[in-house]
């Protein structure tokens, strides 16, 4: 099992179906996504090549790649205003594991890893993030990784017919 990781520079349409299959997955969407009720999470956006290509202004994106297969993107931006701790020069990452066959490998664990060293070839110190409530896998995940929560924002999602909190987590590289 070889994991290789690509900057994206030049998306194509291809591509922008890929994305789009993964951000309209229903069993994605509760993960990757804030929603504010039942309408929200069953709503599907498809994105143009457009709007990918807007998307790479503000958000470094790497493509994940299992034996030579997408199987998922990570990407992270710079300051967004959407911060817990308003610290300059802050990293805010995200990751998707867009294939089924490939999540629960550690792949997550590698990917986040490696975008750590990005982060900081760029000369940035500090990772921020956000994870729902429910989503215990990737808390542990991060956590193996280092992060340390520092705040909960309440009533941040729906799912499961109910709301949850987004528990924000910081490292400091």
């Amino acid at each position: 099992m070889k994991t290789n990781f690509i900057k994206l520079t030049e998306p194509t349409q291809t591509l922008v179906e890929v994305f789009n299959r993964w951000d309209n997955d229903p069993v994605l969407i509760p993960l990757t996504r804030p929603n504010q009720n039942k309408a929200a999470l069953e709503h599907r956006e498809t994105m143009t090549l457009d709007d990918v290509k807007q998307r790479l202004v503000h958000h470094h994106t790497y493509l994940i790649y299992l034996d030579d297969q997408l199987v998922g993107e990570m990407n992270y931006m710079v300051d967004p205003n959407h911060l817990y701790k308003k610290e300059a020069g802050t990293a805010w990452i995200g990751i998707t594991i867009g294939e089924p066959e490939a999540r629960g490998k550690g792949i997550g664990f590698h990917a986040i890893q490696f975008l750590e060293e990005e982060i900081k070839k760029d000369g940035f110190n500090r990772v921020e993030l956000g994870v729902f409530e429910f989503n215990t896998q990737a808390q542990k995940l991060y956590e193996k990784l280092g992060y340390k929560e520092i705040g909960r924002i309440e009533n941040f999602t729906y799912w499961a017919d109910k709301m949850w909190f987004d528990i924000r987590m910081e490292k400091y590289l």
